[in-house]
This record gives C-alpha cells, sequence and structure tokens, in this order.
C-alpha cells in the first residue's frame, strides 16, 4: 500500500514539494526545511523547525514518525526530546533499540500553537519534506506513532487500533507499523494499555529489522 496522495492544495504546497526535491542530501533539506514559511500561523509562532534526527552515518534502521514538535521539541529543535520523548528513549532501549540507529521524524515540522492537533492544510503542505526525507534515507522500517501519523499513512479513515492488529502494511517497498504514540502511553499510566502495547510493538520492530546485531 502506498501513502495516500495529498490533494491539489495551493501554491506553497507545491513550491515545499520543488524545495524537498530539490534537496540532494540531508543537510541540504534540512537547510531549506528551516526556512519554510509556508503556513504563516506556523512559521509566525515557531521558534525551531524541527527537521528530525538521523543516525550520524548509515542508513537507519528505522524510521519513528509522530505527530508534530510539542514545546520541548519547539525549543531545542529536535524531536521527542521532552516526556514523550524520554519514554520512548525507555522502551527502545528496553527494546535494544539505540535510537542513535533510528531515524527520529514527525509528520509536521513546526509546533502548532497550544499543542493542537495540526490542521489538514498543514499536513499537506509540510508532506514534501517528508516524502523526501523517505527517499533520502530509505529506512527498512516505520513506525507511526499515534494515530495523526498512521492516518498520514494509510489514509484519513485510519483506526489506529485496527490498524496495529493489522500490521505490518506495505508502504512503499518498506514494512509500517501503527502503534501508539508516547503521550498517549503517559496519558494512562505505566499500567496502561497503550504503554503496554507500545513496549511489545517496539520490542518486535527491533527483533525484525535486527537491532541487536548491530553494535
Amino acid at each position: 500500500m502506498t501513502a495516500p496522495r495529498p490533494p491539489r492544495l495551493d501554491a506553497a504546497a507545491e513550491e515545499v514539494a520543488a524545495a524537498a526535491a530539490a534537496a540532494v542530501d540531508w543537510t541540504a533539506l534540512a537547510e531549506s526545511a528551516r526556512g519554510c514559511l509556508a503556513c504563516a500561523e506556523l512559521a509566525a509562532t515557531r521558534t525551531n523547525v524541527v527537521v528530525g534526527d538521523v543516525p550520524l552515518v548509515g542508513r537507519p534502521l528505522v524510521a519513528l514518525v509522530g505527530e508534530a514538535p510539542g514545546a520541548t521539541e519547539d525549543q531545542t529543535g529536535r524531536p521527542f526530546v521532552g516526556r514523550s520523548g524520554a519514554l520512548l528513549d525507555e522502551l527502545l532501549a528496553a527494546a535494544g533499540l539505540d535510537r542513535r540507529q533510528a531515524a527520529v521524524l514527525n509528520v509536521v515540522k513546526c509546533r502548532p500553537p497550544g499543542n493542537r492537533t495540526p490542521r489538514s492544510a498543514e499536513v499537506t503542505r509540510c508532506s514534501g519534506w517528508l516524502r523526501r526525507q523517505f527517499e533520502l534515507l530509505d529506512p527498512p522500517a516505520v513506525v507511526a506513532l499515534g494515530l495523526s501519523a498512521a492516518k498520514w499513512f494509510l489514509g484519513p479513515r485510519t483506526e489506529l487500533a485496527r490498524a496495529r492488529e493489522a500490521g505490518p502494511h506495505p508502504w512503499e517497498g518498506r514494512d509500517l507499523y501503527v502503534t501508539y504514540h508516547p503521550s498517549a502511553a503517559i496519558r494512562f499510566g505505566p499500567n496502561g494499555a497503550p504503554r503496554a502495547a507500545l513496549a511489545a510493538d517496539l520490542r518486535r520492530v527491533a527483533d525484525l529489522v535486527g537491532a541487536g546485531e548491530r553494535p
């Protein structure tokens, strides 16, 4: 299954797609993305464009994709470094997957004001960056963290629980896994079902990508 193509929206979306396609490597893409003005409200209220974290060398074992940056991410310019990020790091380590072996990305690269859910127009405009990131990084597996990320890959009618149970999904030549966002695991507590599911899913992905076989 391939990701649904976003609808034709406006010139801003097309400009983002063109700028992303022109980036010859990660450094060029990051520099271009940091100057993005496609979404006026997000550009006016952000502190940093959170392009993503990638391994220093080599192909990532997996790409972890969330919804959008939060307040801490906006301040630091890095994804998943707040409370959700701390839990994600903990569960990755428990699964035997070093975060440094993964690409950590978001569907939308700028923090929506008040941590609101990104609007569909914002997702569409930002999609060019994420698509080009996949082309440059070519991860063999992808984990969609939460419903918003899952919908980006599988379409707007996606239901998280069903998509998780049905996975992995074939997506553009790689395996796509759908699981809960770390924020849901925090919200339901350490003994809640989302945390247990997220931990189990990360262990499964780590085993399948052979994380324990690499230094």
